[in-house]
């Protein structure tokens, strides 16, 4: 059923038609583009589970460019995390690359048009960054930390922007953060003006940066989305002014 209702997100993008979900837009934009790249041109109904795909081109968006790309990057994250920053031990990083490698779950998942296997990516990827600047920790403020700080929120707002479950791995860096500051404050070695370095330093990468990213994801999501659609009614009579097609397309709405 999942991939009926993703399907058809991927669709609308494609054909521009506006619609409502629950979940933030970046992942179905991409499913969107996977299927632009392949040739998909948006005219498959995904009506119900099951309906055969005939001679619509739908591998792009079932994973051929997307999902087995990202599926394969998440062994070699995991991989990276445990043996270059966590236990440093080969045989522990490559029990859990052929854990995830060889899970049944995640071979399923990255078959399908899902959110799963990006979102999982994004949290990957943001852990990987947090750990990698945290060993970077006694060169502050150098090329490499400020790269993996600033890959850390990108990582946050790609994990945002699929699914709002990624608040979780936004709790985990956020704890990760607080523990950090904390033990720099108690280091009387730095100053308080260092110290308020490193804080503007977080807030700008770690907050502000994914906020931004954020916002101009929906940002391109309006503005890709121009056309009426089934999403219409949950808007304001001023938006939907707006949409081409629309009843209330380019007429006068009163303040």
């Amino acid at each position: 059923w999942d991939e009926t209702h993703f399907g058809k997100m991927g669709s609308y993008y494609i054909n521009r038609t506006f619609f409502f979900d629950v979940h933030p837009p970046l992942g179905k934009m991409l499913i969107g583009l996977a299927g632009y790249l392949s040739g998909y041109d948006g005219t498959f109904p995904f009506q119900k589970p099951g309906d055969r795909y005939e001679q619509h081109n739908y591998v792009g968006m079932r994973g051929v460019r997307l999902y087995r790309l990202v599926s394969s990057w998440l062994a070699l994250l995991c991989f990276s995390v445990q043996m270059l920053e966590l236990s440093k031990s080969l045989p522990a990083a490559l029990l859990t690359a052929f854990i995830l490698i060889f899970d049944t779950g995640c071979i399923t998942l990255s078959q399908y048009i899902l959110l799963d296997p990006i979102l999982m990516f994004f949290l990957m990827g943001a852990v990987l960054s947090m750990v990698k600047c945290n060993s970077c920790a006694d060169r502050p403020f150098s090329a490499s930390w400020w790269f993996w700080l600033s890959l850390t929120g990108v990582n946050l707002a790609g994990a945002m922007g699929v699914k709002f479950v990624g608040l979780f791995v936004v709790l985990l860096v956020g704890l990760n953060t607080i523990y950090d500051l904390w033990d720099l404050l108690g280091n009387l070695s730095l100053s308080l003006v260092v110290f308020g370095k490193h804080l503007l330093a977080r807030v700008l990468c770690l907050i502000l940066l994914p906020l931004a990213l954020y916002t101009a994801m929906f940002a391109v999501h309006f503005t890709v989305l121009n056309k009426s659609g089934p999403g219409d009614g949950f808007f304001s009579s001023a938006f939907q002014s707006q949409l081409i097609g629309n009843n209330l397309h380019n007429v006068s709405i009163p303040e």
